[in-house]
């Protein structure tokens, strides 16, 4: 599996309102390969780009993202809290973000972000959206529910399990899973660790990644790509 080497996170990084189309826009206008964005169900069932179980954060309402159905969280105000500028900046559903991806020729990363309890329907629910989509897409989440659920609606699809530290029994999850990859804390990574991963043949991307001698020392050590919320620190060409 081929990774762009700079991912930026949530859409835009810290450059622009997290999970937002703005987001995607800015990511293509500096150049960015790929992005990494969360999918969470509406009440509706529809997947929506929303990282929080709850809405305060990144909107200005409040209540919980599935008690509100797509078109309520379409209407809500997404930007404000990042900027008066990206006032009004909608909640988009995973189907526009993955549209805007293909037409801008980003590559994304679509994490599986259920609320408690939706595991499994989450992620049957993006993988089939996401299978129904153009584009270089990957599914990856730290629920090994919603990646062997996404893995029985769509196959094909290139799947990454999720960590924060790569824990001992990785090598189980991964085939549990069907994953073809890891994603894990740029922190919490031993060297150790990842020379077993390296050993294994897989990719290993590494979050969350914001200065660039960092990231040049881990694709020294053999990391594939790196996330980052400052994809402005990079060249294009370097992308």
């Amino acid at each position: 599996m081929i990774y762009p080497r700079i991912i930026a996170h949530r859409c835009g990084g810290a450059l622009a309102p997290e999970n937002t189309l703005a987001g995607l826009r800015l990511a293509a206008r500096l150049g960015c390969g790929g992005v990494e964005f969360d999918a969470m169900l509406a009440a509706d069932g529809v997947p929506v780009l929303m990282h929080d179980e709850t809405l305060e954060r990144t909107t200005t309402d409040a209540g919980r993202t599935a008690d509100m159905s797509s078109a309520q969280l379409a209407r809500l105000d997404a930007g404000s809290r990042y900027h008066p500028a990206f006032a009004a900046e909608p909640v988009p559903t995973l189907d526009e973000a993955l549209r805007l991806c293909a037409a801008l020729g980003l590559w994304a990363n679509v994490e599986i972000k259920p609320a408690s309890g939706l595991e499994a329907e989450t992620g049957q629910v993006v993988a089939r959206h996401a299978a129904s989509a153009t584009g270089k897409i990957l599914l990856s989440s730290f629920s090994s529910v919603a990646l062997r659920a996404a893995a029985d609606e769509a196959v094909q699809l290139p799947r990454a399990m999720l960590f924060e530290a790569i824990p001992a029994d990785w090598r189980d999850r991964i085939m549990e899973t069907g994953s073809r990859a890891l994603h894990s804390s740029a922190c919490a990574l031993t060297t150790d660790a990842l020379q077993a991963v390296r050993d294994a043949g897989l990719p290993l991307a590494c979050y969350t990644v914001n200065r660039r001698e960092d990231a040049g020392r881990l694709f020294a050590m053999g990391v594939s790509a790196v996330f980052t919320d400052r994809p402005d620190l990079w060249a294009s060409a370097e992308m």
